[in-house]
């Protein structure tokens, strides 16, 4: 694998784990980016099904970077373990399940470069099955397509009570306000990165385009009784943390809505992952490791096990 030459303007980082039945789909989106100044490292977790050997040929790629670190309780150590590694000045993580549309990054470089004081550009999404069916078509940022300043376009998605702004594949950051802010967010799993967001975004302007350029994959491990209840404590424990840190950013009207709206919305999208149980049923990886198979000896970077 050669060095680049110069630093890239985006780096493209990919935290995996157990994502054997789609990661090389999403590799291969990022790699047919029609936007080509970036890298592309991928941290993998620790994974026991066969998603480190298939990331392994996309090792011959001059563009791309392969980690690999010691499995912790912590998802969000490996999204830190990933974006440590990052030189660009801008950064977008994309989960090992996700995809990138072709124009993606060009189009959010475009947006960041017309709005200098942007600290994070975002776009719509689609919304698929774990086998690849669009269920929902241009999803999120409701009245948020556009430049707002940042504390505005905060404050609409605690309202809001859920992540108007989407997942990470649909977002691209400032690497300087991303660490800043201490890097991901770790305090509240489930808003890893809403929480991540909003801390960037108190330091300068949001960017929202209305075009689809990622695509988020529902799973099977996405749904159940409890999760709801988790994640609608998480959401409304999240806005508590948000107005004490800022206490001038959200008014008792702004939390009460946003708890209102979160509690629906966590029980509304349980019934619907119920609803799609059958299509969310993650497929057989692609390849079945042998029991035997030798241990594959490569760096190991970042955190330790705890």
């Amino acid at each position: 694998m050669s060095a680049r030459a110069t630093e890239p303007l985006v780096s493209v980082v990919v935290p995996t784990y157990n994502n054997a039945a789609f990661v090389r789909d999403t590799l291969r989106s990022i790699l047919s980016q029609t936007f080509t100044d970036f890298e592309l490292i991928v941290s993998d977790h620790s994974s026991t099904d066969g998603t480190w050997e298939l990331l392994l040929p996309f090792a011959s790629d001059p563009r791309v970077r392969l980690l690999q670190m010691p499995r912790t309780e912590h998802p969000h150590d490996n999204w830190a373990n990933a974006s440590r590694s990052a030189t660009g000045r801008y950064i977008k993580l994309v989960c090992g399940d996700d995809l990138l549309a072709p124009e993606c990054l060009e189009r959010q470089v475009t947006a960041m470069r017309t709005h200098p004081g942007a600290v994070m550009v975002a776009s719509r999404r689609n919304v698929v099955t774990a086998r690849g069916e669009v269920v929902l078509r241009s999803w999120g940022l409701p009245k948020m397509v556009g430049e707002l300043p940042g504390r505005t376009a905060v404050r609409r998605a605690v309202r809001s009570g859920t992540n108007t702004f989407g997942e990470p594949a649909c977002v691209l950051l400032c690497r300087a306000g991303l660490e800043a802010v201490g890097g991901w967010d770790g305090t509240h799993s489930y808003v890893l990165d809403q929480h991540t967001y909003s801390k960037v975004l108190t330091r300068g302007t949001f960017v929202g385009l209305a075009e689809p350029l990622a695509s988020f994959r529902l799973s099977d491990s996405q749904w159940s009784h409890a999760l709801a209840r988790k994640q609608y404590g998480q959401v409304v424990a999240f806005h508590r943390d948000l107005a004490a840190s800022c206490p001038d950013l959200l008014s008792r009207a702004d939390l009460a809505r946003g708890r209102a709206r979160a509690k629906v919305l966590a029980y509304a999208r349980r019934l619907a992952y119920f609803s799609l149980a059958r299509e969310l049923r993650t497929p057989l990886p692609p390849i079945e490791m042998p029991v035997s198979s030798p241990a594959v000896a490569v760096p190991v970077t970042g955190l330790t096990a705890e």
